[in-house]
């Protein structure tokens, strides 16, 4: 069984920085595909960042490019999301997730983690 813990969330103003933690345990995690996925109220849950343990295959979605980064250390079993320049319409509970592939998709992510809720105020 795979056990996925975000850490990290809180409340910061617009312009704001956090750093988000996932730290994962349970199996090797060395094949898999990491990503950040966050859900607003009333929204969908969107994939946000991805990177495999390797550090290869680093995507992010359009409206993070330039702001949020996502990093791996391979000897703590944690994934990172540094998420700079905040706004508002950042705020949402935030998700870690693990995949057997390279994928954006939601539903092909096998493990989750509990969240962490991000307010980003005006």
């Amino acid at each position: 069984q795979v056990q996925l813990a975000e850490s990290g969330g809180g409340l910061v103003q617009a312009g704001g920085s956090l750093r988000l933690s996932c730290a994962a345990s349970g199996r090797t995690f060395s094949n898999y595909y990491m990503g950040w996925f966050r859900q607003a109220p009333g929204k969908e849950r969107e994939f946000v960042a991805g990177i495999y343990w390797s550090g290869v295959n680093i995507y992010y979605t359009d409206s993070v490019k330039g702001r949020f980064t996502i990093s791996r250390d391979n000897a703590k079993n944690t994934v990172y999301l540094q998420m700079n320049s905040l706004r508002p319409e950042d705020s949402a509970v935030y998700y870690c997730a693990a995949s057997d592939i390279s994928t954006m998709t939601r539903s092909r992510y096998k493990y989750w983690g509990q969240g962490t809720q991000v307010t980003v105020s005006s």
